[in-house]
């Protein structure tokens, strides 16, 4: 294992708490039947991928989510409320975490996003910690929708590769899902699963960072 000089983290779960019950409960409420199928955490519709990647705007989403349902006369609101039940916020403290590994490492934020997602992410900073953005936390930051690109594609691993002349091998990521770390993996990256009993302070002390 060669020493740590660069640190990718995962957003959800790692910094910004999710919980998929929440969202599966809000979108049976909305009329999904198949929710197990539709949307988890290792599975989920071919819709929330292409949301993921920046294929649909919002509206085109909310367009194909009332679709599915088959309920047209679902409001716009209604069903950002229903996907927005996924993001729980940041956890107090662990903005302090992020400044501290961006003071020791060169440090990158790699998440797969949504136009939907993001806005309500961005809102829930500014008003909670009067922080604009996750930029300050970062060298620089990579989201799904804004790239076109989404894990466990080794293409988005390989952008940020080259574009900041990073070694892999030199490289912890932390992410929460075993199926992104498993691509990081095969590109020469040390990877870390990040869970509740292994949370993000606990994985900075495992590794002595």
């Amino acid at each position: 294992m060669q020493k740590i000089k660069n640190i990718i983290l995962d957003y959800g779960n790692v910094i910004f708490m999710i919980d998929f019950a929440r969202v599966q409960e809000s979108f049976s409420k909305l009329g999904i039947k198949n929710i197990d199928t539709f949307f988890g955490h290792r599975a989920q519709d071919p819709l929330f991928d292409q949301f993921d990647r920046g294929e649909f705007t919002a509206s085109e989403f909310r367009t194909r989510v009332r679709e599915m349902i088959g309920d047209g006369s679902l409001t716009d609101e209604a069903i950002d409320e229903a996907w927005n039940s996924l993001l729980i916020g940041v956890p107090p403290g662990r903005h302090g975490m992020l400044e501290y590994l961006h003071d020791k490492y060169r440090t990158f934020l790699l998440s797969n996003n949504n136009e939907i997602h993001y806005a309500h992410c961005m809102k829930h900073l500014q008003e909670v910690y009067d922080v604009p953005s996750n930029e300050q936390f970062f060298e620089k930051t990579y989201y799904s929708h804004l790239v076109g690109i989404r894990k466990p594609d080794h293409a988005i691993f390989q952008l940020l590769i080259d574009e900041n002349d990073i070694i892999p091998q030199e490289t912890l990521f932390i992410d929460d899902s075993p199926q992104h770390l498993e691509s990081a993996r095969l590109l020469g990256f040390q990877t870390a699963l990040c869970t509740h009993e292994e949370p993000l302070e606990i994985l900075i002390e495992k590794f002595g960072l």
